[in-house]
C-alpha cells in the first residue's frame, strides 16, 4: 500500500504534527465520517436564513495608533493598530467555495467596499476552509497592496499555486513574526482542522493569532471549539490578557456534529473569561449559513450567555458588518 504523503508540508513530527497531519494534542478530535455528515443532512433542522441583510458600510481611517477593529463580515476584521493595517481572513467573495456558482453565499454585503479600503500592510490567514482563504480575494490584495502574509505551516503551498511571488511567513504555535518594530504577530493553538478537498483532511496547520505592540494586545481566536478549555488557559498563560479578544460565535449546529470543532455562544463566553479579555468582538455569524442555527441565533445566544454569567453585554460585542470598536471610541 503506497504511503500517505502531506501534500503541503514537509517537516518532522512534534507535539502537534504526526509526520502526516497536523492535531491538537489532548483535545476532542473534529473528525467526522461520511456517514455522519449524511445524517447531518438527513435530519434536517436547517433555519431559513433571510436572502439578505442591509448593511452600513463604513470607511475606516488611513491609519489608527490605538486599536480600532471593523467587521467586514464573518472571519474577515480590520484590524488598526500601532499605525498598521491588518485583514484576518479576508474574504470578499460572493461565495464560500471551490467554484464560484454554488456554495453558502453571503447575505450581508462587506462592510467596508474593498475599494474603500486603507492600504494593507498585512493578512492573518488562520487556516484553508474556504470560508476563511479565498484565492480570489487575496489575488485582488496582491495587485492592490502586496501585503505581507502570514499564516500556519502548509497554508502557504496553497497560496502560492495562485500567487507564486506573495510574500509570506509561516510559522508554527507560538512562533513569532515581527511587522514592524512597534508590532508582533504570534500563532496561537485552536482546536480546528483543515481542508480543502476530500483528501487532504488536517494536511496544513490552523491557528488564531497574538498582536502585541506597546499601545494594546489583541487576540484573533481563528475557528475553534472548546475542548476542555486547556487551549486558551494556556495563552493566558503565556501571553497575559488580550485588551480585546476577537472570538468566534457562530456555525454551531447541530452540537453532536460542531462541538469539536465550533463554540456555541455560552462557549465563546467561557473563552472570553478563560482568557480575561478586557473586551471581545463576536465574529463568524451573520454573513455566511454555515450550519442549521438562525441568522441572529448566535448574538441572541451570546446575550443570553453574558447576562447568566453576570458580564455587561457591552463586553463582548457581536458586531454586524461594517460596525466598529475602538479603545478611544465604540462605534
Amino acid at each position: 500500500m503506497k504511503a500517505i504523503r502531506n501534500r503541503y508540508y514537509e517537516g518532522p513530527p512534534s507535539s502537534n504534527y504526526d509526520g502526516v497531519r497536523f492535531f491538537s494534542p489532548g483535545q476532542p478530535s473534529p473528525d467526522k465520517s461520511l456517514r455522519a455528515l449524511l445524517r447531518w443532512r438527513r435530519e434536517g433542522g436547517r433555519a431559513k436564513w433571510p436572502r439578505s441583510v442591509p448593511v452600513t458600510q463604513h470607511v475606516p481611517p488611513t491609519r489608527s495608533a490605538l486599536p480600532r477593529v471593523t467587521m467586514v463580515g464573518h472571519a474577515t476584521l480590520l484590524i488598526q493598530i500601532a499605525g498598521l493595517n491588518i485583514l484576518t481572513d479576508p474574504v470578499w467573495s460572493e461565495r464560500v467555495s471551490p467554484v464560484s456558482f454554488i456554495g453558502p453565499k453571503r447575505v450581508t454585503a462587506p462592510g467596508i467596499p474593498f475599494e474603500a479600503l486603507p492600504e494593507i500592510d498585512a493578512v492573518l490567514l488562520s487556516h484553508n476552509h474556504y470560508d476563511h482563504l479565498d484565492l480570489a480575494t487575496l489575488k485582488r490584495l496582491k495587485t492592490k497592496h502586496d501585503p505581507l502574509m502570514i499564516m500556519p505551516y502548509g497554508n502557504d503551498a496553497i497560496v502560492r499555486k495562485s500567487l507564486r511571488d506573495a510574500n509570506i511567513q509561516t510559522g508554527d504555535w507560538h512562533d513569532t513574526i515581527e511587522i514592524s518594530p512597534q508590532l508582533a504577530v504570534t500563532l496561537t493553538p485552536a482546536n480546528h482542522w483543515s481542508a480543502r478537498g476530500l483528501r487532504d483532511r488536517r494536511m496544513a496547520l490552523w491557528s488564531g493569532f497574538w498582536l502585541s505592540c506597546p499601545a494594546a494586545q489583541v487576540w484573533f481566536a481563528g475557528d475553534t471549539g472548546y475542548g476542555d478549555g486547556a487551549v486558551f488557559r494556556e495563552i493566558r498563560a503565556r501571553y497575559g490578557r488580550p485588551d480585546v479578544a476577537i472570538i468566534p460565535i457562530g456555525a454551531y449546529e447541530p452540537r453532536w456534529f460542531m462541538a469539536h470543532q465550533h463554540v456555541a455562544p455560552h462557549e465563546s463566553v467561557r473563552i472570553f473569561e478563560d482568557v480575561g479579555a478586557q473586551q471581545a468582538i463576536g465574529m463568524h455569524w451573520g454573513t455566511f449559513q454555515l450550519t442549521n442555527e438562525a441568522r441572529n441565533d448566535p448574538r441572541d445566544h451570546l446575550h443570553a450567555s453574558l447576562a447568566s454569567a453576570g458580564i455587561d453585554k457591552n463586553r463582548f460585542r457581536a458586531l454586524e458588518p461594517g460596525e466598529y470598536f475602538g479603545v478611544d471610541a465604540a462605534g
